[in-house]
């Protein structure tokens, strides 16, 4: 026993290696491995994403430290969102707009000091005229302080494995340290999409004024939106230093699979414009170069292999969300996939216990490990079942 036990342990030790690698964007080469069309971007660095396929499909540069500019925001709003969801705020709530807030430099919402401004307000005037003092005002009313709001970011950003960014302010003005990648955003945006779906169609809006302030800076900078009827976010950034950023966006219904998602980040470009059109050249490139396939539905048994020791004598492997692969279009064909799994498998097992991982590749080529579940429990058989199956599993 002590040999089976031995042999046990390394299995699940080459399974928690497969899971680690699981975490790696290996997509980043699929392009150029598939004979796709090398991108001509022109922005420092750039990434796209396919967010339903949960797949990296280009990129360059994604790990290089940049200015994050008012792509700043969307951390800021990951925080004002997660503080409204935990009732640390209302969306009716009025907050005071304090000196500081008042005097920031940069784009603005035009509030001042005589005013209390609802926190539904603040947030469409820090997302659609990416106002300074609109944020500044919500780092106060969530934090205390700026100071220990940047804190919070900071923390934030560690605990969504953010492992280059560092937050100096919640707006995005140019200071010391304050930096971020590709690779980082790309992984905040997917996050504030995931965590909090029920406010990402503020980011839509086109256009905003609170009342009784100026109507010259009631635009939405991101020109998708006016452009693109599937774009619907996030967020656009400018400083001398940064150049001129865009995280986009954008979801199209495809059949057989549904909505599809795909995140565009691209960092220093030339100009407004410019940032719209390489924004847009990745998304339809993203769309027409790349097809989603659907290996498995959701709680599809995608193995059952054999149990030991448990009432029922095989256990249901799947997703509870359906298996979604990227590939180039037209390669479909060519998906391989590979379950590794411990042997042999003791029960009890629980539901949504991570026990196997399928290895999807393209022909010879990795594409990515999906981690499978214990779709339905598998309770402990009775002292006779387990003696019995201690038996059969000595002899063999």
């Amino acid at each position: 026993m002590n040999r089976l036990a031995r042999s046990l342990a390394a299995s699940f030790l080459a399974l928690s290696c497969f899971a680690v690698q699981a975490q790696a964007p290996a997509a980043l080469d699929v392009a150029a491995g598939q004979g796709l069309q090398p991108l001509e971007i022109a922005a420092r660095s750039y990434m796209l994403v396919d967010v339903t396929a949960n797949q990296v499909l280009a990129g360059k540069d994604v790990d290089t430290p940049v200015e994050p500019a008012s792509l700043t925001k969307l951390m800021t709003a990951y925080l004002v969102f997660d503080a409204i969801k935990s009732r640390k705020l209302a969306l009716k709530q009025a907050l005071p707009v304090s000196d500081r807030a008042w005097k920031m430099p940069g784009s603005r919402m035009f509030i001042d000091p005589k005013m209390q401004v609802p926190v539904e307000d603040l947030i469409k005037g820090m997302i659609v005229q990416s106002g300074n003092d609109a944020t500044v005002a919500l780092a106060e009313g969530v934090g205390g302080s700026v100071e220990r709001f940047v804190q919070l970011m900071n923390d934030q950003a560690r605990a969504l494995g953010m492992k280059a960014t560092r937050y100096a302010n919640p707006e995005g003005l140019t200071a010391p340290g304050h930096v971020t990648t590709a690779r980082d955003l790309s992984i905040l945006a997917t996050r504030l999409m995931h965590d909090f779906p029920e406010f990402v169609g503020y980011y839509a809006i086109k256009k905003y004024r609170y009342p009784g302030t100026p109507a010259a800076n009631d635009t939405n900078r991101n020109l998708l939106l006016l452009r693109d009827p599937s774009v619907d976010g996030l967020k656009t950034g400018h400083t001398d230093a940064a150049g001129y950023c865009l995280v986009a966006t954008a979801q199209r219904e495809l059949p057989h699979i549904g909505t599809r998602r795909l995140l565009s980040i691209v960092l220093g470009a030339a100009n407004e414009n410019a940032r719209a059109n390489e924004s847009q050249k990745l998304l339809n490139w993203g769309y027409t170069a790349y097809e989603v396939v659907k290996l498995f539905d959701a709680n599809h048994a995608v193995v059952t292999p054999e149990v030991w020791k448990g009432t029922s004598a095989r256990a249901k492997l799947g997703r509870p969300q359906p298996i979604l692969v990227a590939v180039p279009t037209g390669s479909a064909s060519r998906i391989k996939t590979q379950v590794a799994r411990p042997e042999p498998l003791v029960a009890p097992l629980a539901r949504g216990q991570a026990i196997a991982t399928l290895k999807i590749s393209l022909g010879e080529q990795p594409l990515m490990d999906q981690p499978l579940v214990v779709l339905e429990p598998v309770a402990q058989a009775g002292f006779m079942g387990r003696a019995w199956d201690a038996i059969r599993l000595w002899i063999r």
